[in-house]
């Protein structure tokens, strides 16, 4: 027995997409901007920016292999800011726009599998993601505490 949400496609379908959240009414009017500190008015307010970072991980596969994968990942996907590699693991920055945190982060974990036979990427599995909103993101770069910019951008070994 297989067990998904109804309506859900098997895994390993050609027919999935990766797709983002639709912009909403409240961003089509205009409506999207500084509501102070109020998260509920935040999350009305439409999408926003999501700095995430993907960590995967798995056996060792050749690191030429490895960099060709992620540079077809970010010419698919050209949001990525920057990729670093090893043989058995990678990490993945870039900006995201979505609704809400939630909906940002099942974006960024469909991200690596849906986009692993097409970019043909190492059958690695996701070992860690964050995500970040902008605010949050600059608020850390103006305190000099991690995420570092994203500065070489590109695609480069650790």
């Amino acid at each position: 027995m297989r067990r998904a949400r109804p309506g859900a496609t098997p895994r390993g379908s050609a027919e999935r997409a990766l797709t983002s959240v639709a912009a909403g009414a409240a961003y089509e009017e205009g409506t999207a901007g500084d509501f102070g500190s109020d998260p509920g008015a935040m999350a009305e307010a439409g999408p926003r920016l999501w700095h995430i970072t993907l960590s995967v991980s798995g056996a060792e596969s050749p690191l030429a292999e490895i960099r060709r994968g992620l540079e077809q990942l970010a010419h698919d996907h050209p949001f990525l800011l920057t990729s670093r590699y090893a043989v058995d693991h990678a990490e993945i920055r870039y900006w995201e726009e979505a609704r809400d945190l939630h909906d940002a982060a099942a974006v960024a974990l469909r991200l690596w599998g849906e986009h692993r036979q097409t970019s043909r990427l190492p059958p690695w599995e996701i070992v860690g993601l964050e995500v970040i909103d902008r605010q949050t993101y600059h608020h850390r770069i103006a305190e000099g505490y991690g995420p570092l910019p994203a500065t070489p951008v590109g695609v480069h070994p650790f």
